[in-house]
């Protein structure tokens, strides 16, 4: 009996010997190579690791919009989304994702993305019969009757100045105003902000949709409360009297 376990011992050592022959000692198998940066190819890693930092996990929103909002998809196109995701927004803290524009990803890499973000997130339809604002303005804005649309449209939510209120918070810092774009104003106005409670361009009073060209109007009214130095305490000037 004895003998009959060494011998399945023996013939069972020598199969594991023989099955570790096949694969010479110091070579990968396969697929357990680490895919270079650039080869990476699978919308999961690519979003998680240049787009959920500020766009939220699976595009639910973050410090920037929801991209993961069919109503965002249904006024900008594939080729507004690719361009941002490129580009970059200069002046913002939407940095350029090309590598011919100081970026890390690939053109096939921004296709990857621009195209799954509106093939998993767009709802056909979800705007058919709403008359939508168009993405970029058609028309400049009117600072000064854009003074007037916020009263209307933003106030009860924001505060008369911007400054915030009960319900939103505030629009008219500098330090937000100097980290945001006109077209990124543009966007949220129409949009929303689902994320945070904030109604799109249909919502702000019933029954009354915001027209394009008193959107165009408000985001001019935005834009001119930048000012020169955001986030500082004393202007320039007086700081460097210091």
């Amino acid at each position: 009996m004895n003998r009959f376990l060494y011998l399945c011992a023996s013939a069972a050592l020598e199969l594991v010997l023989l099955s570790g022959c096949s694969s010479p000692h110091g070579q990968p198998q396969k697929g357990s190579e680490t895919q270079a940066p650039n080869e990476v190819l699978q919308f999961g890693s690519l979003y998680a690791q240049n787009c959920a930092g500020c766009h939220g996990a699976e595009g639910q929103g973050g410090a920037a919009i929801a991209l993961a909002d069919p109503v965002y998809l249904g006024i900008a196109d594939e080729k507004a989304i690719r361009k941002v995701i490129a580009n970059g927004v200069p002046g913002t803290s939407m940095p350029a994702f090309a590598q011919n524009s100081g970026g890390m990803l690939t053109n096939k890499q921004i296709d990857v993305i621009a195209n799954e973000i509106r093939s998993r997130w767009s709802r056909p339809g979800i705007l058919h019969g709403a008359n939508p604002p168009s993405y970029a303005p058609k028309s400049t804005g009117n600072a000064q009757q854009g003074e007037v649309v916020y009263g209307t449209y933003c106030k009860s939510c924001h505060g008369p100045e911007g400054q915030g209120g009960p319900k939103g918070s505030a629009i008219t810092n500098d330090s937000f105003l100097a980290l945001v774009s006109d077209q990124g104003l543009r966007t949220i106005v129409i949009a929303g902000r689902p994320d945070l409670g904030a109604p799109d361009w249909r919502g702000n009073v019933p029954g009354k949709p915001m027209s394009d060209q008193e959107i165009s109007d408000v985001v001019a009214w935005l834009a001119s409360r930048r000012v020169s130095n955001p986030g500082q305490p004393y202007s320039a000037s007086n700081f460097a009297q210091h």
